[in-house]
């Protein structure tokens, strides 16, 4: 692996692929983007991002379209930052771009996302990533960073991971506040301990933004019961999360600033939701453990059916 330049495929060009790569492209790292519909846009014109960190324009140092994969040389790290859909098969996306010793990290929603890609690629290192940031593509190729940008990254399942650390030191130098975790399922636990609540109900609540769901207290108390059921989920599965995080979270959305979740945006868009990595997974998983999570099914089988309907428009 080049330590200095590391070469880098960002896949996927929405809010968070396309923001986080360019803040790895200014920490002088080799970045290329795999575009599946921004592929025209963004090679004619780069990438825009209107960041509360302070805006930026970059152009990645190539740009592909998974329309069009080809061979070439495989890189140090594979970056997904796609979104976790049973349309998306990422195995085939990113094979023609793995080497032997290529890294891939999956920056992506959800629990019990990664066994497909581990799976495809059992001699691989494999990095699992969560970033908590408000941001959102408001055109092809243009993104607006709103709040926050805070990344964990850490080996999957767990453990002491150099290329973790290498890569959150990248991210650093660009002015990201970024974190190694050695317990990475542990931190995708917590961080559902949000998404389950506030994505489904900001659909289902008829497009609520955060502030609005956390000043109604009958929708807070709804948020909080989803909550208790993911914190006691987690501890079933044997990744206990930090006590208060309910608390936590609640007051740290009472205090960031109204914000459509990524949800709630593909919604509005027309674009497919992470349904089953957000709700289903956790769902069956209850199921498997015996664990009762009556708030979490009813958001999973509404959401299910607002799914269905619209598709079969």
């Amino acid at each position: 692996m080049t330590l200095d330049a590391p070469s880098i495929l960002v896949v996927g060009t929405g809010a968070v692929g396309g923001f986080y790569a360019g803040k790895l492209a200014q920490s002088g790292a080799r970045v290329d983007l795999l575009c599946r519909s921004d592929y025209e846009v963004i090679k004619d014109r780069g990438v825009k991002v209107q960041s509360v960190w302070g805006d930026f324009h970059y152009f990645p140092r190539k740009t592909l379209s998974m329309k069009n994969s080809a061979a070439g040389e495989p890189y140090d790290y594979v970056i997904v930052c796609t979104k976790v859909l049973p349309s998306i098969d990422v195995p085939s996306i990113i094979r023609p771009y793995v080497g032997n010793k290529t890294v891939i990290a999956l920056i992506q929603n959800g629990i019990d996302i990664e066994p497909p890609v581990v799976d495809a690629f059992p001699q691989n290192e494999i990095l699992s990533g969560l970033a908590f940031i408000c941001c959102e593509r408001k055109a092809p190729g243009e993104i607006h960073h709103t709040d926050y940008g805070r990344l964990v990254i850490g080996r999957y399942p767990k453990g002491k991971s150099s290329s973790a650390e290498k890569l959150v030191e990248l991210f650093k130098a660009a002015g990201v506040p970024a974190a190694v975790s050695e317990d990475v399922i542990t931190a995708r636990w917590e961080k559902l301990v949000w998404n389950a609540p506030f994505n489904p109900i900001s659909v289902l609540a008829g497009g609520c933004t955060t502030d609005k769901m956390v000043s109604t207290p009958l929708v807070e108390s709804v948020v909080r019961a989803v909550m208790e059921e993911v914190v006691a989920l987690a501890q079933a599965d044997g990744n206990p999360v930090r006590p208060f995080i309910v608390d936590e979270h609640i007051n740290a959305t009472k205090a960031m600033k109204p914000y459509k979740t990524s949800m709630l945006v593909d919604y509005e868009s027309g674009r497919p939701m992470e349904v089953e990595a957000i709700l289903g997974n956790a769902v069956k998983k209850a199921k498997k453990l015996g664990v009762n999570v009556p708030h979490m099914k009813t958001l999973y089988g509404l959401l299910s059916i607002v799914e269905q309907c619209r598709s079969n428009k």
